[in-house]
């Protein structure tokens, strides 16, 4: 059985279908509780079913176009991923019987925005805006001292699957042929398919020797900018690319805090992902727009 937060968002769906096709119960955490789930208020009640694995994918979207940023959000971002994963870290913590595996898919945002600083997941980070200290406590949140639970953290880039995350949102602009970089289009641009991003995690929790950072981007993404991303896109789309959206329009829509998510970028390299033995079903940008966009 594997208990997991965050089961019902754009990755937790692919994920459950992944986990059940191999042969595993999944059981989700939700706000109210019923078939095949549990609520957190019973979790903190009851404490934690027998489980093999818990898997953490919670957390308000940041970049909810519909949403001000604002001090009231700020702490919606923070408490849906720092204390959720607390809340499991203590009931792994409280458990007679502890699961095997503890997997938290985190964010890339650890790692400074930077056009030429190559990052593994040995790289420093965790404190220079909000985004970066945010990251170090929610994986902060995640440690267990002395538990016989194995750890995992994955740094997801951004997201690429049907249905949801940031193409959601592109969709529509670029199928008007509307669509175009971001800014100068020259920052790095950390992408994963969302197959991937699954495959990591369900690779995670079937490897005992997997443990510790991995990060969950393509092999070929240090090399796409975000004007490599536009053009591809575009060009999956069968659409011309040519409308640039400015630096002032970006901050006016998300804020100049949320901005700087799409605005800079990190090259971020997945070494230890790949030494872990994880084959990439989607390496390529190209190959994995068309799927996204079939």
């Amino acid at each position: 059985m594997r208990v997991r937060g965050g089961g019902t968002g754009f990755v937790g769906r692919t994920l459950t279908q992944l986990l059940r096709s191999r042969g595993h119960e999944v059981t989700h955490i939700s706000r109210e509780g019923g078939k095949d789930r549990i609520s957190w208020g019973e979790l903190s009640h009851s404490g934690l079913p027998l489980c093999d694995a818990v898997v953490n994918l919670a957390g308000e979207n940041v970049l909810n176009p519909f949403r001000r940023w604002s001090d009231a959000f700020c702490r919606e971002v923070i408490n849906s991923r720092v204390e959720t994963t607390r809340t499991l870290a203590k009931a792994i913590a409280n458990a007679e019987e502890p699961p095997h595996a503890w997997v938290l898919v985190t964010g890339v945002g650890y790692y400074r925005p930077s056009p030429t600083a190559e990052y593994t997941e040995d790289s420093h980070g965790g404190d220079f805006d909000f985004f970066s200290r945010l990251v170090s406590a929610w994986e902060a949140a995640a440690l267990i001292p002395g538990s016989p639970t194995r750890g995992v953290v994955v740094r997801s880039g951004v997201v690429l699957g049907k249905g949801g995350g940031a193409i959601s949102q592109m969709l529509l602009p670029f199928r008007l042929g509307l669509g175009g970089p971001l800014g100068s289009g020259l920052q790095p641009f950390p992408w994963i398919h969302i197959q991937d991003l699954a495959g990591i995690v369900c690779h995670a929790l079937e490897t005992e020797s997997v443990q510790g950072v991995l990060n969950g981007v393509s092999p070929s993404s240090p090399m796409t900018s975000n004007a490599t991303f536009a053009q591809e896109f575009a060009a999956a789309l069968g659409r011309p690319a040519l409308l640039p959206v400015p630096a002032w329009a970006v901050r006016a829509v998300f804020g100049s805090e949320r901005a700087v998510m799409l605005l800079e970028g990190q090259k971020v390299v997945p070494k230890h992902t790949l030494e872990s033995g994880y084959q990439f079903i989607f390496p390529d940008l190209s190959a994995a727009l068309r799927d996204v966009v079939a």
